[in-house]
């Protein structure tokens, strides 16, 4: 590699701190909320089967409502961040992860579960649209000076994955005592997030303030270009969320145990933090549509190659887990070329406008798509209701009729004519 390249890498990983004090605070926000949420949810199925005896379908919907309430119900937290500022909403939605996880400490059956899944659910439905909105109001802002869009995104994303690093190591010692200990911790971690979003985020005036709740939908809704883009890209979320639902279940089968989980996790997110800008750089050359395409393309990929490795002899020893590890490899690479475009797509379909809406509508098809596949990829997963490989290329259909989805949106113009 030629060294300019690899300095202008570390320059642009470095750019973090040359950010004005509102965007850093921004992508750092994304640090501290995934340092909260993976010390609890990676191991939430674990505890659920485990702990509470729950069936895997069962398992299946609790995760998919959780992720529902959360990315189904962005569409409420942008429209608040449009309506009333990101501040207010931000610390509502700490203040309703902290309930969450004390409810899902003190919750011995399934009623008291799924209420507190659905609290830390929606809590992110309040806090995410209004940091990502404001995140990308404020770089479109200062384009002029330099930074591009994407590369924001894409240090946010690196700084998310660091929290991603740390919270599943650090659950994996707390599960040492036990599970309920871990959501205590992160409800602890949450309410010093809020303290600190009370003492430092800037209370901008909203955008459309004094407007009707619902001001604004029928604009949003009747974007057909952005909205066809967000039914495609809905599969990106029901890929994401196999990492929680489909990944244990492979390790099982190969290993016999989820031991080598929290390592996996931090794996992947060892994957963005050195691989995300870089890769960010490359696929903009590719232009966005094109660049997503490969991106779903790989993560159909690696659903493929779990179901190939269910059909070969399982080796034993460490390597047993060649198929969890090309598993998380592949998914995480076709994330790292998606997810950043995708985000700076979002704007300029939107216009520049009503960014909190249009994020959330963004996340709650996604959200709708979870709910639906998580519930069926959990009854697939069962070895009593399909072959494990039949399973896995049922998943591997997903990222793929995504990819067909952008890849027509593409040849018709309508993503390129955007920006």
């Amino acid at each position: 590699m030629d060294p300019s390249t690899g300095l202008r890498r570390w320059r642009l990983l470095g750019g973090l701190g040359r950010l004005p004090p509102v965007m850093r605070l921004l992508v750092l926000t994304q640090l501290a909320f995934n340092l909260g949420f993976y010390m609890v949810v990676p191991y939430l199925a674990v505890h659920l089967a485990e702990d509470l005896g729950l069936a895997g379908g069962v398992v299946g919907l609790v995760l998919g409502l959780r992720t529902f309430s959360q990315q189904g119900l962005f569409v409420v937290g942008g429209t608040l961040a449009d309506r009333i500022g990101a501040k207010p909403v931000v610390l509502a939605g700490c203040a309703l992860r902290v309930l969450g996880f004390v409810l899902l400490a003190a919750a011995d059956g399934l009623v008291g579960v799924v209420a507190g899944a659905l609290l830390t659910g929606f809590a992110a439905a309040l806090f995410s649209p209004a940091v990502e909105s404001s995140l990308a109001r404020e770089a479109g802002e200062r384009s002029a000076e330099g930074l591009v869009r994407a590369d924001v995104f894409a240090m946010f994303a690196v700084s998310g994955q660091v929290g991603a690093v740390v919270g599943p190591l650090v659950g994996t010692l707390l599960l040492l005592v036990d599970f309920r200990v871990s959501c205590m911790v992160a409800a602890v971690a949450f309410v010093l997030i809020g303290l600190a979003h009370l003492h430092w985020l800037p209370n901008r005036p909203a955008q459309h303030a004094g407007e009707p709740v619902l001001a604004g939908w029928a604009e949003v809704l009747g974007n057909r270009p952005f909205l066809a883009f967000a039914a495609g890209y809905a599969g990106y979320l029901v890929c994401y969320n196999q990492l929680y639902l489909a990944l244990p279940v492979e390790l099982v089968r190969a290993t016999g145990s989820q031991a080598a989980l929290g390592w996996l996790f931090a794996l992947a997110s060892l994957i963005v933090i050195t691989g995300q800008l870089p890769t960010t750089r490359w696929a903009r050359r590719f232009g966005s549509g094109r660049a997503i395409v490969l991106g779903f393309g790989l993560m159909a990929l690696a659903f493929v190659l779990v179901a190939v490795a269910v059909l070969l002899p399982t080796p034993s020893g460490p390597l047993a887990l060649w198929s969890a590890v090309g598993f998380v490899v592949l998914l995480t690479a076709g994330q790292m070329i998606t997810q950043p475009l995708a985000q700076d797509l979002v704007p300029r379909l939107a216009g520049e406008r009503r960014l909190g809406a249009h994020f959330g509508v963004l996340s709650s098809a996604g959200g709708v798509a979870v709910l639906v596949g998580s519930t069926a990829a959990g009854t697939l997963l069962e070895p009593a209701v399909a072959p494990p490989a039949l399973a896995w290329l049922v998943l591997a259909m997903v990222p793929l009729a995504s990819a067909g989805a952008i890849a027509l949106l593409t040849r018709r113009g309508a993503l390129q004519a955007s920006a």
